[in-house]
């Protein structure tokens, strides 16, 4: 540009290709620096995992005793390792377990639970949410409706409180005090030199990420897959979640979420890995024993003395491998590899007559209550979601289909019953985080919500328990549970049948069975019939070798209150032979 202000269009205006302070270091250098004993560490978890920090974070404290305190929405996956190192005294979280290929208690955790090695303060995966968004608001507290007249309650009065609410005095509110760790440890997709951090999808699934970071007092040590200028930066600054001045460190780190993946909406230029799920299988079975997992962190951790001798010990071969899966048609692929084993007989067994008939009876309820959204939770709740959903759209019904981290509006593909598998990604009409779906779509005042979730144990009021059993056995924790069954209109619940299972009370209430009015386990269907809180078996799935009264016997057998039988009990027609080619389309491997 020519004129009288050109010298100083050029000198005071002119975009700087590489803008702020240089925060480049080094991975090793980055922990050294910034993760100090004694710290409350966020893990800052939606899709990305910042495993290649959490590897170092064992390496420089191996032997150690620095009393981390973890905050996590889910303390899963290689997470596991930094309780098992001895590196953890406390786990503020929703979820502590795993989470590949179903959920499930994790034995490291439950040893270190049972041992007092490792403290767990219980909360929802939205309560955790709420108590961070309002560490970043600098607010102090926040309202919630979850966790109201669970056990979480109880053992968090220190921090939660119950109200009455100011301006509509008939309602009960929950206070959540605010939550700001020392410091965040993250993994995204690239950032510049000063740490503008960008993570994709654009805004989701975040699950809590981005509240989480801006919570942390002490900023964010970032992880990425590249390093880009700031330049690039502003042509993608709708994908920023983090602006430089909250971060302390970046490090180029490629594949550092590994065996987690990253998936890539939106930047061409960003190439996808999808998640390990062979290391995932390895890594559970290693954590079975003390000794098998000390020597598993020993061989992928301590002997592997840099992140690119774990890259190396991984192979470039399985590096390509995960890259090529992360294609969005990889599914059509695998489902074609695994034609043959996907059986087509109608013999099936009671977990298979269980997802079917809840899928039936889902789909019943959305087209009777003109629901709008499902929250589906991991497992068989979420298959018989996925196969309710496609009936639905089959006989013109439309309805959304949810996963608490962000996902909103998917159809599920096949060959995956991952709930969170990157399949599902591109399907999505919506990517969020989790105060959208369970805050806003699942209890909002003009949301219409079923819930769809699993069980590890339930009581004849439908109050469950996926906590703990006792102060010695841990189980998981509640995830979104406790949030769907706070707020959804409606929730049905799976769960196999067993006397241990359907107790008359449950010893822990992860969440309470106010809007549970229905229960399918693997011998029948349970509901709550007019004004009555308590269950009532209402069909009955009949074993051909049994009549009708062993049949009844039976079930009663395995339930562990006064069972309560209608009437006009019905029997369950068998799944059809569509409906068990749907269900091992997604679940393939049974």
């Amino acid at each position: 540009m020519s004129g009288k202000f050109s010298e100083v269009l050029e000198s005071v205006f002119k975009l700087e290709e590489n803008e702020g302070p240089n925060k480049i270091i080094s991975l090793e250098e980055a922990v050294r620096q910034h993760i100090k004993p004694g710290m409350e560490v966020y893990i800052g978890t939606s899709y990305y995992h910042p495993n290649a920090l959490i590897n170092e974070i064992i390496r420089q404290y191996w032997g150690t005793h620095p009393k981390f305190t973890l905050i996590a929405p889910g303390v899963t996956g290689v997470d596991i390792n930094l309780v098992q190192s001895g590196l953890v005294d406390k786990a503020i979280t929703s979820y502590a377990g795993d989470a590949y290929p179903t959920p499930r208690p994790n034995l490291a955790i439950t040893r270190a639970y049972r041992e007092k090695r490792l403290q767990i303060e219980e909360w929802s995966l939205l309560s955790v949410t709420q108590r961070l968004m309002a560490g970043a608001l600098g607010i102090g507290f926040m309202p919630t409706n979850s966790v109201i007249g669970s056990s979480m309650a109880e053992e968090n009065k220190e921090t939660f409180k119950v109200v009455d609410d100011p301006f509509e005095n008939t309602k009960k509110r929950g206070l959540l005090k605010a939550l700001e760790p020392d410091i965040c440890i993250l993994h995204g997709w690239a950032a510049d030199r000063c740490g503008n951090t960008i993570v994709l999808p654009p805004y989701g699934p975040l699950g809590s990420l981005g509240w989480g970071a801006l919570a942390s007092k002490n900023g964010v040590v970032v992880t990425v897959e590249k390093i880009v200028s700031t330049d690039f930066i502003r042509k993608h600054s709708p994908f920023v979640l983090l602006p430089g001045h909250c971060v302390k460190s970046v490090s180029l780190v490629p594949f550092g979420a590994h065996p987690d993946g990253m998936a890539n909406i939106g930047i061409k230029e960003f190439e996808a890995y999808e998640k390990d799920y062979d290391f995932f299988s390895d890594f559970r079975k290693a954590t079975q024993k003390a000794e098998t997992h000390n020597a598993w962190i020993k061989e992928w951790i301590l002997d592997c003395k840099t992140h690119e001798d774990y890259l190396h010990k991984l192979g470039y071969e399985k590096v390509l491998f995960l890259k090529g899966k992360a294609d969005e048609d990889s599914w059509q692929y695998e489902l074609e590899s695994l034609e043959d084993e996907i059986s087509t007989s109608e013999e099936c067994n009671p977990i298979e007559i269980m997802a079917v008939i809840a899928s039936r009876e889902i789909k019943d309820k959305v087209i009777e209550n003109d629901y709008e959204t499902i929250l589906a939770g991991i497992g068989v709740a979420n298959l018989a979601a996925w196969m309710a959903y496609y009936q639905l759209r089959e006989e013109g019904h439309y309805v959304s289909l949810m996963a608490e981290v962000g996902f909103f509006g998917y159809a599920p593909r096949a060959a995956d019953p991952f709930i969170f598998n990157f399949a599902n990604l591109p399907t999505c009409r919506m990517l969020t985080d989790v105060v959208d779906v369970l805050g806003v779509f699942t209890g909002g005042e003009n949301n219409r919500c079923l819930g769809s979730l699993g069980a590890g144990q339930i009581d004849k009021y439908g109050n469950m328990n996926s906590t703990k059993m006792s102060e010695q056995v841990y189980l998981t924790g509640s995830g979104g549970a406790n949030d769907v069954t706070s707020s959804a209109s409606e929730v049905v619940v799976t769960a196999e049948q067993s006397r241990n299972r359907f107790v008359e009370k449950v010893p822990y209430t992860t969440c309470c069975g106010d809007k549970v009015k229905m229960l399918v386990s693997t011998m029948g269907v349970f509901e709550k019939l007019g004004d009555d809180c308590e269950f009532t078996l209402t069909q009955y799935f009949r074993n051909p070798a049994l009549t009708h009264t062993e049949t009844i016997d039976k079930i009663r057998e395995n339930c562990g209150w006064d069972l309560k039988v209608f009437a006009s009990i019905t029997e369950v027609s068998p799944p059809t032979l569509k409906e068990l080619e749907m269900l091992r389309m997604f679940d393939p491997r049974r």
